[in-house]
């Protein structure tokens, strides 16, 4: 699995992470094609080589030309990445980032999410450290980020358009509250709410145990310099041995009370045939007593309008939940062994070292039709033959 790791020694911002990723290997000229993408014609992006304490760093820089639209809310910020001709998974990415940002805000402040403007964050710079983080992610194939712990500066304040804040800002604390961080006596900020919110909505925190083969390291430069530390942020690129796969799913489920249970077969068998990944019934007590069905579909995000057509048109249901779910499970491949039936089909699935062989459902059915044997016959043979 191909992985990052955020070595934030001295905190992280959006400017520090995308600088790091390019001097880990991102092509500039790719990147600032990709960029443009947004179409905000008001804005340059440029990188210089730069040396912190002996170590050789890049510095990202956003120019702003001309901004008269700094205070952007949450909707108008989604407009804009919606617009453009980015790929879907960094429009998801980057929307999912400024969402926790925005959520911290509207805490913050007690307002709603749709009321929060973001002032710094709506600016063109923020939306182009954000986007372009997301893209650098893309580029290098990166499935999963890990980070260290997370320095704050402590003791001093920044300038915002709500007045003087402490620092660490509210909303930097706020979005890091699940992460380990450290408070140092650095007096301006080291950790950013942009690079808080990368890291919150992305990464998880340590790696401390995993063997990482390094293909790629980058250190991208933060804007001033501290006596003390390079102010840096590295970020390492590597491989590590995978023990299982992880995915993201949709749980879509509905409670269903008043429907034939004949059609239910049906509905499966229709879920199963538009992609879902798994549809199951679990029978369950529903207000004043009455019996249903708790109807559960897992499915990728991709697939999620045809099961909620088929949920909505073929069930008596009028609402479902959609949640987002992570799914793990053991790395398998497809082996054909040669068997007294002939080559048959298994999958191979293993963990620490320790492999597993399991015959293929429709393989054993297709043997007992044409064998005229009982399946369970034909599975402890084939189990037998591949476990001796």
């Amino acid at each position: 699995m191909k992985i990052a790791y955020f070595d934030a020694f001295s905190g992280i911002s959006g400017d520090m992470t995308i600088g790091a990723f390019i001097d880990a290997g991102i092509d500039f000229e790719e990147f600032k094609n990709e960029i443009q993408k947004l179409n905000l014609k008001n804005f340059d992006v440029k990188i210089k080589k730069i040396t912190r304490h002996g170590i050789n760093a890049t510095k990202f820089d956003v120019v702003i030309k001309e901004d008269r639209e700094a205070h952007r809310n949450l909707s108008e910020i989604f407009e804009i990445i919606d617009k453009s001709n980015l790929s879907d998974f960094v429009k998801k990415t980057s929307q999912k980032i400024f969402t926790t940002l925005a959520q911290a805000e509207a805490k913050i402040h007690n307002v709603a999410i749709d009321d929060v403007h973001f002032h710094e964050v709506g600016a063109v710079d923020s939306i182009v450290d954000i986007v372009g983080t997301a893209i650098c992610i893309e580029k290098f194939g990166i499935e999963k980020i890990f980070v260290s712990k997370i320095p704050l500066g402590s003791g001093g304040f920044v300038q915002t358009q709500h007045g003087k804040m402490p620092v660490p800002s509210p909303a930097t604390v706020e979005i890091l509250k699940n992460f380990p961080v450290i408070l140092t006596d650095v007096s301006f900020e080291l950790t950013t709410p942009t690079g808080s919110a990368i890291v919150a909505t992305l990464a998880e925190y340590g790696l401390e145990k995993e063997t990482i083969k390094i293909s790629a390291i980058g250190y991208g430069a933060g804007q001033f310099e501290i006596p003390d530390r390079p102010n840096l942020l590295r970020i390492i690129i590597g491989e590590i041995p995978l023990k299982y796969e992880e995915e993201r799913l949709l749980l879509i489920e509905t409670n269903i009370d008043d429907m034939n249970p004949e059609v239910y077969p049906y509905v499966i068998e229709k879920l199963l045939s538009s992609g879902a990944n798994d549809a199951y019934l679990v029978p369950i007590i529903m207000k004043k007593g009455r019996p249903g069905i708790l109807l559960s579909v897992l499915v990728s995000e991709s697939k999620l309008d045809n099961v909620l057509k088929i949920i909505f048109t073929q069930t008596t249901t009028l609402g479902v939940r959609v949640i987002e779910i992570k799914r793990r499970k053991l790395p398998r491949e497809q082996r054909e062994i040669e068997t007294p039936f002939g080559r048959v089909k298994f999958k191979l699935v293993s963990i620490d070292n320790v492999e597993r062989l399991i015959p293929e459902f429709e393989e054993c059915k297709r043997i007992a039709e044409e064998r005229n044997l009982p399946l369970i016959l034909v599975y402890k043979i084939l189990e037998s033959l591949v476990n001796q």
